[in-house]
């Protein structure tokens, strides 16, 4: 197997599949990979470029990526391919084509659950920062222009009463409304596309996306990603209260990132919490420099205990599917 610049190999029982690792996992990820596989990890972390994605699928049996790794039809239709499974670490899998990985009879697997808890946390740190205007606030201290405690300035709101609009009531949409309903005394609405029953909270679902963010100050998205358009463009912002605030945990591709810009820019709405965006780790300059947005580099799920977690399970998809075993979490 050739070995990729900056990458080691590590070699086990001839018999056992071959598995390339595009980034680097924690140890314990590592010790069951080796175990259980042939095995070439990335012990750089360097972000694998197309070709060598090109590469890895044709000389693995199988492929343990992660959502930074975007995996296109161009790129899983490479001739002469080995790998018969995609592992990905991450709910999501918007970074993999799948209708060209189906096409090509690929099996892809994701890691649900393990990281539910650990990206409400940062939904609900995200719902608190911005409506308090923390990042702004620190930046001030930072740069010593804090004049001292002040009865009139530095003011956010409070959310308690507030109604907090979630677009996808799945696993993490269902821990943010808790948190923000426990911990916040929030009100909860939501908006998805299938009926939700057996809630075991108080949560008005609304009929439509518009009558969401009409009637929502805090708007949190928690759908995947990967559809043909955004589920919030221009016209959905101008929607919104010009006192809302808008959170996404999700994916990049969700907002129409240059749309939210010019929102946010204009006081459209009052400002942005966000731990994803488009074109990652690519982040505009604009949205940087705006004193109304707290940005987060994507550690939605960046616990110890939860990316070993995924890790983990990750292995585990892989390890059933080389056994001829029922795979826990197949996507297609």
């Amino acid at each position: 197997m050739k070995t990729f610049k900056g990458k080691s190999e590590i070699l086990n029982k001839k018999d056992q599949p071959s598995v390339i690792v595009t980034r680097k996992v924690p140890i314990l990820v590592e010790n069951k990979l080796k175990k259980h596989f042939r095995v070439k990890l990335n012990e750089s972390d360097k972000k694998f470029s197309p070709s060598d994605l090109k590469e890895a699928l044709r000389k693995a049996d199988g492929l343990l990526c992660t959502v930074s790794d975007q995996l296109s039809s161009d790129i899983i239709s490479t001739a002469s391919k080995k790998t018969k499974i995609i592992s990905n670490i991450g709910v999501g899998v918007s970074n993999i084509s799948l209708n060209a990985a189906q096409k090509e009879q690929i099996t892809v697997t994701n890691t649900p659950d393990v990281l539910t808890d650990a990206t409400a946390d940062v939904a609900l740190f995200l719902i608190l920062a911005v409506s308090r205007r923390t990042s702004y606030l620190e930046a001030k201290l930072r740069r010593n222009e804090w004049s001292g405690f002040s009865i009139v300035e530095d003011l956010g709101v409070s959310l308690k009463g507030k109604t907090l609009g979630i677009i996808g009531m799945g696993r993490i949409g269902k821990a943010t409304a808790i948190r923000a309903q426990k911990a916040l005394g929030m009100e909860i609405m939501f908006y998805n596309r299938s009926k939700i029953s057996g809630l075991d909270f108080v949560a008005y679902q609304a009929a439509t996306l518009d009558e969401l963010l009409k009637e929502s100050d805090v708007v949190s998205i928690n759908a995947p990603g990967g559809a043909p358009q955004p589920i919030i463009k221009e016209a959905d912002l101008l929607k919104m209260k010009p006192s809302a605030y808008l959170v996404n945990t999700a994916r990049g591709d969700v907002i129409d990132q240059n749309a939210l810009i010019k929102a946010l820019t204009n006081k459209t709405i009052a400002g942005a919490g966000l731990d994803v965006f488009d074109n990652e780790p690519n982040v505009p300059r604009e949205l940087i420099a705006l004193e109304n947005v707290t940005l987060l580099p994507h550690i939605g799920s960046a616990t110890i205990e939860t990316r070993e977690a995924m890790g983990m399970l990750a292995v585990e998809n892989l390890i059933a599917f080389f056994s001829n075993k029922l795979i826990p979490n197949r996507v297609i």
